[in-house]
Parts: C-alpha cells; structure tokens; sequence
C-alpha cells in the first residue's frame, strides 16, 4: 500500500466511523452532558478516540510492519479503550484507572521490552543508565504521566487533536529525518486519523449539529501512544530518532500543565485528579481570548517548543544544556502559572483586559 493511499483509507475509515460511533454512543448513553465544569450544549457523543484507535488498529492489522510488536501495542491500546470507555459511560474509580494503566505498563516491559533505561547524557560526558529497579519505576511512572498528561489537556474543542498532532508531527519529522520511514508514515497515519474528529469537533463541515467528543478512552489512547513511541524513537539498541531529552521538548506543554496542576491540587490539600477549571485554556479564556483563539495561542507555543526539541535534536545541541533549558523553561511556566490570578487581576483592573469564565 503506498503512503498516498494508506493516507486516503485512514482519513475515510476514520470519518465513516466517527458516524457509526456516534449513533450507536447516543443509544447507549455514551455521551458528554453540560455540569458545572463543562459549558457546551447538548449531549455530546464521546466516540472520537474510539474512532481513532479503530482506524490504527485496522491500518496496523493490513500493514503491520509499520510498527514494531504491533500486536501488543493493539492488545494494550485495546484494554486502555475499553477501561476508558467504561469510565465515559460510568465514571470509575481514578485509582483503578491507575492500576490498569500500571499493569499495562509492566506488561509493555515485561512483553515487549519497551523501557526507558538509557536517559542519555543529561548530567555530562557520560550515558545515565538506570538499574532495572529504577527503569522500571521510571518506565510505569512516564506511562501514567503521558496518559494524564494528555487527558488533562482535553478541555477545549480542538485541543487534544492539536497538541497531539504536534507531538506526532515532531516524531514524524525525526523518524523520517534519521531514516526510520516506517514509524514516519505511522505519526503520519495517526495524524491523519485524528483529522476527521478535530474537523467535527470544530463544527467542521456540518456545524455543531454533527459535534463529537474524544473521551477518555481517546485520551488514553493518545498518551499511551506518545509514550509507546517516544520510547521506540530514544531507547533502540541499534537505532534512535531522538535523544531522550529531547522527548521532553515534543511534549512540553502537555507535560508542564499536568505538573503545575498536580502540584497546585496537593497544596491546596485536593487530590491531583481532582477536575477543576485552572488548566492553561481556563487561563486563556480568563484572560478575554475565546476558545478558538485559545487554542491557537496554545498550539502555536507547543509548536515553537516542539521544534526548539528538533532544531536541538538535528544540530547536537549538548544534552546537558537542553536539559537545564528544559528545567528552566518549566521553572518559568510554573512561576507564571502560580501567580496567575496576580496577573490576571493586574490585567483586569489596569488593562481591562481580562474576562470571566
């Protein structure tokens, strides 16, 4: 199958399927209602990450030399869509989310010997690699971190299928860049696949009318295959797109309003999972930009640090700096955030340029 036409069958499978789904997610309830925290209208079907993981999963069973153990990666996608749908329909425990998301973890390691066990030159001349106790750990923790991490970020229309269109496109780029055309046309085809569901998110074509959701179960599925696929691009024994640091760089912005946002719940004594409206689009949004100025701002800067990462990655940029430049541009980030409601007053009252939401 050429690339044109592995493109072409993506983009209609995924399209024809967010129709089917919806209709069957509105007779069995699947659906997103308007609550405190959720200000859109009508009952929205939650079946865009149910469609994009159907159309990978299709493509990967006629083409599956695309990706390397496509077959655990299906089988472990598949058990995290399933527990995300289930929590759609019935909202489950956070805590049984994290130890299904745990186990599927252990069974990527265990199964498919997918690890982050080599950090790269982050503190000098020499490789950091970590005890398998550590790597472990480390490896469970990154899996449940990139899930949430693009959970969380589902808040505004358009946002999820932006930010990991971002993170895919940057991985594309290195794969194809470093020779790994395979995993190139793979970030390619799951860009693709999101298309259909970002365009009816945004009302595009149809209106509102025709308006789904990702869900959780797309989310989960998005985060687990950033994480999947950042550890193919960093840690082959033969072969890397990328140095480990820069993974951090393609998912910056994800990654940071997760960490601002757990630690700002523990300080006020909530728990981390706890939804509330401080993410960085509630910001925004306060800030007097609407929802799809929002996400453009927001895009745009995890864009710009999606290619710091590949312009680092392509001219050798000492890791040890990346790093540290890393640390610093989320020291910033954090400190902003943290006094957010300072500034927004600030710019309220000597501006007038802010808004409540």
């Amino acid at each position: 199958m050429s690339a044109d036409i592995a493109v072409l069958f993506v983009f209609i499978i995924s399209f024809i399927s967010l129709f089917v789904f919806r209709k069957i997610a509105k007779k069995i309830g699947l659906v997103d209602k308007p609550n405190e925290r959720k200000y859109h209208t009508g009952q929205i079907p939650l079946v865009g990450g149910i469609s994009v993981f159907f159309t990978i999963m299709l493509t990967l069973l006629l083409v599956p030399e695309l990706l390397l153990a496509p077959r655990l990666f299906v089988g472990c996608a598949f058990i995290l869509v399933v527990i995300g749908v289930i929590d759609d329909r019935y909202d489950i425990s956070f805590k049984f989310r994290l130890a299904i998301q745990a186990a599927i973890s252990l069974t990527m390691i265990v199964l498919g010997e997918r690890s982050l066990h080599n950090l790269g030159y982050l503190m000098g001349s020499d490789a950091l690699h970590l005890p398998e106790s550590v790597s472990i750990l480390l490896t469970v923790f990154a899996v449940i971190g990139a899930i949430n991490a693009f959970n969380m970020v589902d808040g505004i229309d358009g946002l999820l299928g932006g930010l990991a269109s971002v993170t895919f496109g940057g991985l594309g780029i290195l794969f194809y860049l470093h020779g790994m055309h395979s995993f190139a046309t793979f970030c390619v085809l799951l860009v693709t696949a999101m298309l259909p569901y970002i365009m009816l998110n945004l009302g595009f074509p149809f209106g509102r009318r025709f308006k789904v959701f990702m869900g959780d179960a797309g989310s989960i599925f998005i985060g687990f295959t950033v994480i999947w696929l950042l550890i193919v691009a960093s840690q082959g024994e033969r072969a890397t797109a990328i140095r480990p640091v820069t993974a951090l760089w393609l998912i910056a912005l994800p990654l940071m309003d997760m960490v601002c946002i757990m630690i700002r719940r523990i300080r006020k004594g909530q728990s981390p999972f706890k939804p509330d409206r401080e993410h960085l689009h509630h910001i925004c949004q306060r800030l007097g930009l609407s929802s799809h100025m929002s996400l453009l701002v927001i895009c745009a800067a995890a864009s710009m640090m999606a290619a710091i990462g590949i312009w680092s990655e392509l001219a050798k940029v000492n890791e040890t700096i990346m790093f540290f430049g890393f640390l610093a541009t989320f020291t910033l980030y954090f400190i902003v955030m943290n006094n957010i409601w300072r500034i927004t007053a600030f710019l309220r009252r000597d501006f007038k340029f802010t808004k409540s939401i």
